[in-house]
């Protein structure tokens, strides 16, 4: 009897210490889920001072997680902010630019990326959304096997949007190839020329559900005309109104198959990029018109990724980190009434700028970490940037990074954990010209060039100006006094830390 005894006793014994392990195992390598909306503003969901648009959901992750005041993507427009994301250095070494949709791919295939980090430490990794980031080598062939892309970089799984919505091709690309594709229906993009017979938004403006600017007057598809010419691949094409409902699906199908093992993903909304197109199922249910229903459908998209994971138990053993790629613009190209309809909503928050500007409000984002059982509730104003991922993910999960990999990414896994306020010193924000921030103080380098037609056109302080800006933040958040004279010293300081950054 004793002998059982003993044996029941070391059979106990072993199965706590697995579980024991198995947890041990768990904590050290979460899940890892990247929420990333696309031309989200600073004020655009409640938990940040909205109240024309309600989101439910994206609130209960700030009330559950850390809501930080002062995190920032690294550029005011998005391919840039994506290839910092996923590299860990910052666009302008790159000299990247808002990619056009026939691109080549702007990481090469050697890079060490984000997605390729975490494959080592054990992960399956995914990319579902937007991509814009390029494919291939510059001259693609839609129809075989497109390539280099995300599965080139990281990516064991890869469902996306080529470019942007408003851009051809409106068809999705999964794991390299478009799916559903007639081969007796080839598709064929050019970004030159017209090509084929089907109508554009200049020929057949009575076709359209939005009229738009003469960039995206091109090819019409589902009532869309969009930047560049295509033909071809009808049964492929996506429909507007249901590419959150398409993508979804697929995101949810990735993390149910891979609740077992350790999975990052990578989820770029469309939203809220324009051609905003709402689902029936949000279409009118804001007072902002399709901007404010995008809005709300996003929110429901997260709150679907987050109820699944509460529905499998693995929420404990995930982190969510919610962000934006820059800040918000109205008037992007279609006229969808965003400016008319905006009325007393602030987009920006209380800071000066959006999309494509040198002020807070083109790098400032809302961003949300969240992970129930690790994250405590709080509000950080820790000053920290998106490029500093990498790093702090390569920590977490205890991966080294090689020598010359990701060279701005810094680890601040304590920060976006809510364990430490102590952010970043200085942070870099990336424009059509260059600023720098220390906790207090912003610098914004002189921009020489004239500014664009088009970006005047887009009715935001774009931030640019010939001569030296200096903004003191703590007392002047909308940056509205430059102080760049009273304070030599600061400008002294500043730009010599740039000049490091850059040299």
């Amino acid at each position: 009897m004793e002998q059982r005894n003993k044996y029941h006793i070391i059979l106990l014994l072993a199965a706590l210490c697995a579980l024991s392990g198995s947890g041990v195992t768990a904590q050290s390598k979460p899940n890892i889920i990247l929420l990333y909306a696309d031309d989200l503003g600073y004020g655009d969901v409640g938990c940040y001072g909205a109240s024309a648009v309600k989101t439910p959901n994206i609130d209960r992750l700030a009330s559950k997680g850390v809501r930080f005041t002062d995190a920032h993507c690294t550029a005011a427009t998005c391919t840039p902010s994506r290839l910092s994301l996923l590299t860990g250095t910052y666009a302008f070494r790159k000299k990247a630019a808002i990619l056009p949709g026939d691109a080549p791919l702007l990481i090469p295939p050697d890079t060490y990326t984000l997605p390729r980090m975490l494959q080592q430490a054990g992960y399956t990794t995914a990319v579902i959304g937007k991509w814009h980031l390029g494919l291939g080598n510059g001259v693609i062939n839609w129809n075989d096997n497109i390539g280099p892309g995300p599965n080139e970089i990281g990516f064991d799984y890869s469902f996306i949007i080529p470019a942007t919505t408003d851009r051809v091709p409106t068809v999705f690309v999964e794991n390299g190839r478009v799916p559903d594709l007639d081969p007796n229906d080839p598709i064929a993009v050019s970004y030159a020329a017209m090509i084929g017979d089907e109508p554009t938004g200049l020929s057949d403006p009575q076709l359209l559900k939005q009229r738009a600017d003469t960039q995206h007057s091109n090819t019409i598809i589902n009532g869309i005309s969009r930047i560049g010419f295509m033909t071809g691949g009808k049964r492929a094409r996506w429909v507007d109104e249901e590419i959150p409902m398409v993508l979804n699906g697929k995101a949810k199908d990735f993390i149910t198959t891979h609740k077992e093992q350790p999975f990052f993903l990578y989820y770029p909304f469309p939203n809220i990029h324009v051609p905003r197109t709402p689902n029936r199922k949000f279409a009118g249910t804001t007072a902002l018109g399709a901007r404010g229903d995008v809005i709300a459908e996003m929110d429901w998209l997260v709150g679907e990724i987050t109820q699944l994971l509460d529905s499998l138990g693995i929420a404990k053993n995930t982190l969510i980190v919610f962000s934006s790629d820059n800040g918000p613009v109205l008037d992007d190209g279609y006229e969808d009434q965003a400016g008319q309809l905006n009325k007393s909503h602030k987009p920006a928050g209380i800071f000066n700028g959006g999309k494509y500007s040198a002020f807070e409000a083109g790098t400032r984002m809302s961003t949300i970490t969240y992970w129930p059982g690790t994250i405590r509730p709080g509000v950080s104003a820790a000053l920290c940037s998106q490029v500093d991922l990498m790093a702090s993910f390569a920590a977490l999960t205890g991966q080294k990074l090689p020598a010359g990999a990701a060279p701005d990414s810094q680890n601040a896994l304590d920060v976006w954990l809510g364990k430490s306020v102590q952010g970043r010193k200085y942070l870099l924000e990336e424009s059509y010209t260059l600023a720098l921030r220390d906790k207090r103080w912003k610098y914004i380098a002189p921009q020489t060039t004239p500014t664009p037609d088009w970006m005047k056109n887009k009715e935001i302080a774009t931030g640019l100006s010939p001569v030296e800006q200096l903004y003191d933040l703590h007392k002047d958040p909308g940056e509205t006094h430059n102080l760049a004279g009273q304070h030599p010293e600061i400008i002294k300081t500043l730009k010599a830390e740039l000049k490091k950054l850059t040299l």
